[in-house]
């Protein structure tokens, strides 16, 4: 397979482990391995200390399945497949699709969402928001679909743009791909995070029975070291085919991983909570930090997950702007051009504790832009 560099990757090598301050974060601050351990039951640190470092089961731990599956209506554990959350998504294009075929993916988007259908040779069209209030109709999706649509790509709570649905707009979406018998692939790598207490929607594989919902410890958990995602779908015999391609991949996945996931999820309330708190307070320190400085001249609060595309009203490109903030103040932003979309944004972070040192930094250097 000839695929595309992946750019929102690749600006992330060129800054993130350089540049002073991350002010386009996707993920939460990371957890410390002792505030983890600390939540453990003592089974729990007793699977940690008699832990040995072999192979692992290739569906991954069936404990750490139990683990997942108690957070889903589908409670049988051949329903979980475990792996890196991009290697899930990777393995489940390679195992759906075939160049003949036609997909729908939510845009602007995390490229691999889009990039490897690219790389298979499907068609592709994008379902778009209507305007930078970051709402999308399923009508407009309904319009997308065509005889040969195999599989819709859905990412809620939406990143970059912090958009959400409500339960309505997926059961219709739901309701789209039934009668047109195609598969949803939905990343849910943010599901619970929420800050506003608006009605959590369901992961597609509680609610379809050809959804496959993937989710992690990235985001939600603020623990992405741990590299742990899965899949949960009612289709068994998909996840078999994932099973049986991963063998040409990880093969396994790292049994400290597995234990430490084990851990997270079965005391999520430790991680998620302190994440949310997190998030709103950045949220309204932002929204008026916004009304003092017009260059970012409006903001959509993020319904949910971490992140907002904000547009700017400046006279270079994006990319342009984000060069020049990190070489002069070392901040990094994530430009539009990332996500392959139209117009000028930059993606902003709310899940880091030093949010309000790195705005203090953004004022001043906007006072002067």
């Amino acid at each position: 397979m000839k695929i595309n560099e992946f750019k929102l990757e690749r600006y992330f090598a060129k800054h993130e482990f350089t540049a002073k301050y991350l002010l386009s974060s996707s993920d939460c601050d990371g957890y410390a391995l002792p505030y983890l351990l600390a939540q453990a039951t003592q089974n729990e640190l007793a699977l940690w200390e008699g832990m040995t470092l072999g192979y692992t089961e290739s569906a991954g731990n069936p404990l750490l399945r139990e683990a997942i599956a108690q957070y889903y209506k589908i409670k049988s554990i051949e329903n979980v497949v475990v792996a890196t959350p991009g290697e899930l998504n990777f393995i489940s294009m390679n195992v759906l699709l075939d160049p003949t075929d036609h997909v729908v993916c939510v845009s602007p988007c995390y490229q691999s969402l889009s990039e490897v259908v690219n790389a298979i040779g499907c068609e592709l069209s994008f379902w778009k928001p209507r305007s930078d209030e970051w709402e999308f109709d399923p009508a407009d999706l309904e319009k997308l679909i065509q005889k040969n649509t195999k599989l819709i790509i859905l990412n809620f709570p939406h990143n970059p743009t912090g958009s959400y649905l409500t339960q309505e707009q997926l059961d219709e979406v739901v309701r789209l791909a039934r009668k047109h018998n195609s598969y949803i692939f939905s990343d849910e790598m943010y599901h619970k995070l929420i800050a506003d207490n608006r009605p959590e929607i369901a992961p597609i594989a509680d609610v379809y029975e050809k959804g496959i919902s993937l989710w992690g410890t990235s985001k939600t958990f603020g623990l992405a070291g741990l590299r742990t995602g899965w899949l949960v779908a009612q289709d068994a015999e998909f996840l078999k085919k994932v099973i049986a391609f991963k063998d040409y991949l990880s093969i396994c996945n790292s049994a400290p991983s597995e234990i430490l996931s084990i851990i997270a999820l079965n005391h999520l309330d430790a991680f998620l909570l302190p994440n949310l708190e997190k998030i709103s307070r950045n949220i309204a320190l932002f929204d008026a930090f916004v009304a003092e400085n017009p260059i970012l001249y409006s903001f959509t609060k993020p319904k949910a997950g971490s992140t907002s595309f904000v547009p700017l009203d400046i006279k270079t490109s994006s990319l342009e702007f984000s060069n020049q903030l990190v070489e002069k103040t070392g901040i990094m932003t994530l430009p539009c051009e990332m996500f392959n979309h139209r117009g000028k944004y930059i993606r902003v972070g709310f899940g880091r504790a030093n949010f309000p040192e790195v705005l203090e930094i953004l004022g001043r250097y906007l006072k002067t832009y």
